[in-house]
């Protein structure tokens, strides 16, 4: 039985995936650095749409192992409170080695961005 050939669409999707999964904590480090009160997984979800337009929203589900990650690795601490909207919510907000560790995860991301595109340009002679 011959194999199938992705379509541009399937192939896109998976890069997508492929890189977004490294790029999810970084940016959920910039949200939670970002804002002075500690913020709660739908209100990071929220944020994440407005100021990624869109390019970083997904499943709201889908945050809380990486926050959960996050706060095992001691970059983020967590609070339970009480809502009287509905059950008690997490509050998340980023630690000093989180701060740390965004500032480094930070010039990576600046590092591999400007080599990519370099590439992507082609040569310039």
């Amino acid at each position: 039985m011959a194999a199938t050939t992705p379509t541009i669409e399937a192939l896109l999707r998976k890069f997508q995936k492929e890189l977004s999964t490294g790029t999810v904590s970084l940016a959920l480090l910039g949200v939670l650095a970002a804002t002075p009160e500690p913020m709660y997984g739908y209100q990071i979800a929220k944020r994440l749409e407005q100021v990624g337009e869109g390019v970083l929203a997904g499943k709201q589900s889908a945050l809380y192992p990486v926050l959960r990650n996050l706060e095992g690795a001691g970059l983020l601490d967590s609070f339970v409170e009480p809502s009287d909207s509905g059950p008690p919510r997490r509050y998340y907000r980023i630690t000093a080695v989180g701060r740390d560790v965004l500032a480094a995860w930070a010039d990576a991301w600046r590092a591999t961005r400007e080599s990519v595109a370099s590439v992507l340009q082609g040569p310039t002679a």
